[in-house]
């Protein structure tokens, strides 16, 4: 047994206990020593003689166990524990009582110590199995409130990723019917750096939106929220094409968190009036046209992707004639780099067309599910990105862009 100094400490060796005795009396000290020998423990023992120097040893190297007497010099009763546990809450507390005090140890117990032990009545035996047990009950506690405050942490950040997700903004006879899906790559996350919207305007055209933050974190996440959030506040207040892109592309690079990051966009406006829809792309794929079962890239005019030269503002609107009935196909690149079977070939847009013409029923949620399911059994888990697909249909019931309004199937969100 050591006495600890001012300016010394006990380092255990890996794998023994460490015990910190409180005891001011030389010799209960000595039987605790003796008990302790009788015992299969391994141990380090430091002895300080009041709290006061118990607090510093223990603030110097956190012991596993404190034999903490009631009646020291500086400290009586319950206080001593509960000013213990303040500064080593990571170390088991078993108060020493003496005979007469019936209630103490109880009561010391229901302050947090982890038992109590009566002298006078304590053998190696138990005081081995008393430590042993401390220890372990302690480290238990410790372990389920981390995993408390671990699972209110990830319920807290599910709320707030569940409510940035998008609620789309379309009347109850809009003429285009749109269906989403957003799968994050991170793990056990609701919301990735892809983000996707659609908003229909007073005058009737509905505008759609498809995003992919360079990375994968965090961070990019929130930035996919922002720029989400942006485009459709840009929407309504009338900024359309490349005037709407280099005011997104301000907003994240006064945003991003650092300056690589960049982010590609692809925005479109269907006008029901002409049957058309006006592309503006930005470092993203184009969309896809999809007309009885068979797929296309549309022929829109290439763009920068926003922040990777703040401030080129090269980008240009392509419209688009768009058939009586169709419809439109807007993802993030997670959908097509992955593989394509057992080699190491890249699915790329080809292959998704390949993929949509195989479709049992090329429209809507059925056209989804079998996207995701093919491309993710062709890629067998070997690249994880975010995945964000948006269609948009029209004309199923006879009419669409430029005829009449087809039953709308609201947007849900996504999942």
């Amino acid at each position: 047994m050591t006495q600890a100094e001012p300016g010394t400490a006990t380092v255990p060796a890996g794998g023994r206990f460490r015990i910190l005795l409180i005891e001011d009396d030389p010799g209960d000290a000595l039987l605790v020593e003796e008990y302790l020998a009788d015992s299969t423990l391994d141990v380090d023992m430091t002895w300080v003689q009041n709290l006061a120097d118990g607090l510093a040893a223990a603030a110097r190297s956190t012991p596993d166990c404190v034999l903490l007497d009631l009646h020291l010099p500086d400290a009586m009763g319950i206080g001593a524990v509960s000013r213990m546990q303040a500064a080593s809450p990571a170390a088991a507390v078993i108060v020493l009582t003496g005979l007469a005090e019936d209630r103490a140890g109880p009561e010391a117990v229901a302050s947090g110590a982890q038992d109590y032990l009566v002298k006078g009545s304590v053998s190696g035996e138990l005081l081995d199995r008393a430590v042993r047990y401390a220890v372990h009950r302690k480290q238990a506690e410790h372990t389920a409130a981390e995993l408390r405050v671990n699972q209110q942490r990830a319920q807290e950040n599910q709320r707030l990723e569940r409510g940035l997700l998008p609620v789309p903004m379309l009347s109850a006879n809009a003429p285009v019917a749109p269906t989403s899906c957003y799968l994050p790559g991170r793990q056990g996350a609701l919301l990735g750096g892809d983000f996707l919207d659609v908003v229909e305007t007073a005058d009737g055209t509905v505008h759609a939106v498809i995003g992919d933050v360079s990375g994968h974190g965090p961070d990019e996440a929130a930035i996919g929220v922002c720029l989400r959030i942006a485009w459709r506040t840009l929407i309504l207040g009338g900024h359309r094409d490349a005037e709407l892109l280099g005011l997104m592309e301000r907003i994240l690079v006064a945003e991003r968190t650092y300056s690589a990051m960049f982010a590609t966009v692809a925005t479109l406006s269907i006008d029901p009036a002409v049957g058309c829809a006006d592309v503006t792309l930005a470092g993203h794929d184009a969309p896809l046209l999809i007309e009885n079962g068979l797929a296309a890239s549309v022929e829109a005019r290439p763009g920068i992707a926003l922040g990777l030269l703040p401030g080129a503002d090269d980008w240009s609107t392509t419209r688009v004639k768009l058939p009586q009935a169709g419809a439109l196909l807007l993802h993030t690149d997670g959908l097509i780099e992955g593989h394509a079977g057992h080699g190491n070939e890249r699915l790329g847009t080809e292959g998704l067309i390949r993929v949509i013409e195989t479709a049992p029923a090329p429209r809507d949620q059925e056209l989804i599910d079998h996207l995701t399911a093919v491309t993710r059994r062709l890629d067998s888990g070997r690249h994880l990105d975010d995945v964000a697909v948006l269609l948009l249909s029209w004309g199923s019931a006879g009419g669409g862009p430029g005829g009449r309004s087809q039953e709308r199937v609201p947007l849900p969100r996504p999942s």
